[in-house]
């Protein structure tokens, strides 16, 4: 049988998305340079719910006028079934997936929690580990500094 390898041991050899989401904060990797090779977990994608397509919009563009996000997709008529304050509820939403760099989502969340109509808002954000590396690229450049103009669409 083997041995046990001390607890700081078996961590390190958890992937580094486990251990974020059990520390309760997004990986913190920056988003690499132009031409270079993406970063796993540097991009994130957000999901917030809203209840309606105009509340979703103008959140939607704020975020991206912010470059707090590239891209937010508004995906209508979703149900959501829920307990609040003790009685089950089921509501017609508007599920906003919002595209960031991981850097951004305190920043992101802290922004739709000022404007959001919900007491509590839901922002739950996950790591992007692989996926069109163009794309993520893009996400990276345009959610960049305002004094950055490298936004070219991809």
């Amino acid at each position: 049988m083997p041995a046990l390898l001390p607890a700081a041991s078996r961590l390190l050899s958890l992937p580094r998305a486990l251990l974020s989401m059990a520390s309760g904060s997004p990986p913190s990797q920056p988003c690499p340079a132009s031409g270079t090779g993406y970063v796993p977990g540097s991009v994130s994608s957000a999901f917030v719910t809203c209840p309606n397509e105009k509340v979703a919009k103008e959140i939607a563009r704020a975020v991206v006028e912010k470059r707090l996000a590239a891209c937010v997709n508004l995906i209508p008529q979703i149900t959501s079934i829920y307990e609040w304050k003790g009685k089950i509820e089921e509501d017609s939403e508007v599920l906003m997936m919002i595209k960031t760099q991981s850097s951004l989502v305190p920043a992101l969340t802290d922004f739709v929690r000022s404007v959001h109509p919900y007491e509590v808002a839901e922002v739950i954000a996950l790591p992007v580990e692989q996926g069109n590396p163009p794309y993520l690229h893009w996400v990276c450049q345009v959610t960049k500094s305002l004094s950055d103009s490298s936004t070219a669409v991809p």
